[in-house]
């Protein structure tokens, strides 16, 4: 009983604590200079995505003539070159780029990314993926962001907000991204580096040149997170944005099974996180093992400790919603703790399963990413 005692004592001074922490931000602003920044978008087979991204991109509040829109075309087997060349016609700030064969020790993803910055000409490189829409004013907020110190050192990477969109399937899942990027923001802003998304994320040319670019950097399939880390421990600074106009919308993925593929990709990558995230996560796991293992549990005390976990979860979801500009019904916030649960379970034993990791219909084996 006491373990049992002093395991949610932990628990929920923590969640307390993130909660507490959660209603500090800093307020991203934005810059008022108009320097050129380069967008780069690596698609590999998106032709039922990316005229969304780009008709987003398109609507950026931004000097046309400062923008570089550069969309990778990766070797994609359907018609997304069409697509893209379709939309771009009559579009000067867009060019599509043809991924050619790998540079240096880059694969897949980061090695068009790599290819794109070859093309680039701008000192500033904006990050997202082709299933995305993006605010129109996400340029100057990402910029203003750049533009600061951090602890006397220059910002080098700044990473934004993400959720996804669709039915009910695909906003369980936006409140998946959202929840675990809001626990990295409040890392992030109380000094704790932990990651960048690749779908939302400014890297500056300097940074970027300093750590010798993807094609120097043996290759990992969780590129974002492994570029973040490159650029803060090379001594640069870095910005996470908690802000409507920082805010991109991800298409979610469409079933079961492709939600598995990626949280496996996804997975991979947790084993490169810092140890104070992977050890939030892991006693975030931990709740439902500790509350319902028989040797411990007081079922007298089981409804009151479930009900309070899914009362400080809905409150940290829905002040998280609001911050970004988002809202959302109770019944789905209340929804999220069983698909949360359900998922979490799902995940651990898909990523069990022998077998590679598949992404963007390509295999890698877990040892070589």
């Amino acid at each position: 009983m006491l373990l049992f005692a002093s395991f949610f004592a932990v628990f929920f001074l923590i969640c307390a604590g993130l909660l507490g922490r959660l209603l500090v931000r800093r307020r991203p602003h934005a810059t008022s200079a108009r320097p050129k920044v380069s967008i780069l978008v690596p698609a590999r087979n998106e032709a039922h995505h990316i005229e969304r991204c780009l008709r987003s991109l398109a609507q950026l509040n931004y000097p046309v003539e400062q923008l570089e829109i550069l969309i990778g075309n990766d070797a994609s087997t359907d018609n997304t070159a069409a697509v893209v060349q379709a939309f771009i016609a009559d579009k000067p700030q867009f060019r599509l780029v043809q991924i050619g064969g790998e540079v240096g020790r880059a694969k897949g993803k980061s090695n068009a990314i790599a290819q794109l910055t070859r093309h680039a000409t701008a000192d500033y490189f904006l990050l997202t993926d082709a299933d995305m829409q993006l605010s129109p004013n996400w340029v100057q907020y990402m910029l203003g962001a750049a533009e600061e110190t951090v602890d006397g050192r220059s910002v080098g990477v700044v990473t934004g907000s993400t959720v996804a969109h669709g039915n009910l399937f695909g906003r369980l899942q936006g409140l998946d991204w959202l929840f675990g990027l809001s626990v990295i923001r409040v890392l992030s802003d109380a000094g704790l580096p932990v990651t960048a998304v690749g779908n939302n994320m400014l890297v500056t040319r300097a940074a970027y040149d300093s750590i010798g670019g993807y094609e120097t950097l043996a290759f990992q399939i969780t590129e974002d997170l492994q570029l973040f880390a490159c650029i803060v421990n090379a001594g640069w600074g870095y910005r996470n944005l908690w802000h409507k106009h920082a805010l991109g919308v991800s298409a979610a993925q469409p079933t079961v099974k492709a939600l598995l593929e990626q949280r496996k990709r996804w997975m991979r990558g947790t084993t490169r996180l810092p140890w104070y995230l992977s050890g939030l996560f892991g006693l975030y796991g931990l709740f439902y093992m500790v509350l319902f293992f028989p040797p411990w549990v007081a079922w007298p005390l089981t409804p009151l400790i479930f009900g309070a976990k899914m009362l400080l979860q809905t409150l940290y979801l829905w002040i998280s919603l609001r911050q970004v500009g988002r809202r959302e019904s109770w019944p789905v916030l209340l929804l999220y703790e069983f698909y949360l649960a359900g998922m979490s379970l799902l995940v651990l034993g898909y990523t069990l399963l022998p077998g590679q990791i598949r992404w963007k219909e390509r295999r890698y084996a877990w040892a070589e990413v």
